[in-house]
């Protein structure tokens, strides 16, 4: 079997691995940090401005999956540190709505590219 892989335009990686693997009606999409878009100039450095950045990288990677954030089931973040798990939701919500995909968050002591989050995705979609 040939692995089908997907890459979003103008979304780096920071390690050997693909964007975003797909096995069938499920995709799984790796992690994304803020910095993984060449073009991202930290203004903040909050975590709001973190985390948008995050989605619109996964943006472009579902785009070239053709999926969007409604076929999500599941997500994962890491945060580095708790305290920024409300700003983290402050943003998340304007991404999904309920219902809501299925979801863990857990603080990690450090990420790629001194991130201070860090997101994946679980795609479902009947073809």
């Amino acid at each position: 079997m040939s692995r089908k892989t997907y890459t979003g335009e103008g979304v780096s990686v920071s390690g050997p691995y693909s964007h975003a693997a797909d096995a069938g009606s499920t995709i799984f999409f790796s992690g994304q940090v803020a910095k993984n878009a060449p073009d991202y100039k930290e203004v903040t450095g909050s975590i709001e401005e973190q985390t948008k950045q995050c989605f619109k990288n996964l943006e472009k990677v579902l785009n070239t999956a053709n999926a969007t954030f409604s076929d999500v089931v599941k997500v994962n973040v890491y945060l580095t540190t708790m305290k920024n798990f409300q700003g983290m939701n402050a943003v998340y919500e304007t991404v999904f709505s309920e219902p809501y995909p299925a979801r863990t968050c857990v603080a990690v002591k450090e990420l790629p590219l001194e991130a201070d989050i860090e997101i994946e995705l679980v795609v479902y979609k009947e073809w």
